[in-house]
């Protein structure tokens, strides 16, 4: 994150917590739709981190 950076802020540092990478064969079930079309995270959004345990 901080590689070759002058100056960084705690907000970096969160920029780049819980980006954990979906298998292109599972974005799938994480894809949401609206009016403009579907669309699939490439990685997991920090809500679905623990997302089995609360069901």
């Amino acid at each position: 994150v901080v590689d070759g950076s002058e100056r960084f802020s705690l907000l970096h540092g969160y920029s780049v917590y819980n980006q954990i990478m979906v298998k292109e064969e599972d974005q799938f079930k994480i894809d949401f739709t609206t009016e403009w079309g579907t669309y699939a995270y490439k990685k997991m959004p920090f809500g679905l981190l623990n997302a089995r345990e609360k069901f």
